[in-house]
């Protein structure tokens, strides 16, 4: 099986002005926004990786630990070939599920939610994320955004 990390959540309180920083500072590019029942933000790429900026909209959906109001490194994704295969294994290692598909609004990716046996979250996909590249060319891609035009809610923040 092949596992690649294509994917960093952060946890910001301002995901437009975050995405400014990281296109200024790096040349991140933009690739859509996401407006979902669990968070709003905005989705940047490098060409290898998928970059998401998020303000979660609640303690729960952001993981009760941490809360909403908790800025830094939200979780990790991995890009596997097969799902059902990578559950299987993650279990086996000590993983613990999460959660799995959230409903959607907006630009949400399939995901399946393990934590480690530290309480990590991690993103397990096997249809990658938009701005992605499974195999690293730098060329991005990944899956289309399902909404490429939508513009979030930056009401409150």
């Amino acid at each position: 099986m092949t596992s690649k990390l294509r994917h960093i959540a952060l946890s910001v309180p301002d995901p437009w002005a975050a995405a400014e920083f990281y296109q200024k500072a790096f040349g991140f590019r933009k690739v859509g926004e996401t407006d979902s029942s669990l968070a709003r933000g905005v989705y940047l790429t490098d060409g290898t990786m998928s970059i998401a900026l998020l303000n979660y909209k609640s303690d729960e959906a952001a993981g009760e630990e941490r809360g909403k109001d908790f800025v830094g490194l939200h979780h990790i994704g991995v890009w596997v070939d097969d799902i059902a295969e990578a559950r299987k294994t993650v279990e086996e290692a000590g993983g613990r599920y999460y959660m799995g598909e959230v409903p959607v609004k907006g630009n949400i990716f399939y995901e399946v939610k393990y934590r480690d046996p530290h309480d990590i979250i991690i993103d397990l996909t096997d249809h990658g994320w938009g701005g992605a590249s499974k195999e690293g060319n730098s060329g991005g891609g990944g899956p289309a955004l399902r909404n490429p035009d939508l513009k979030a809610d930056r009401e409150g923040l």
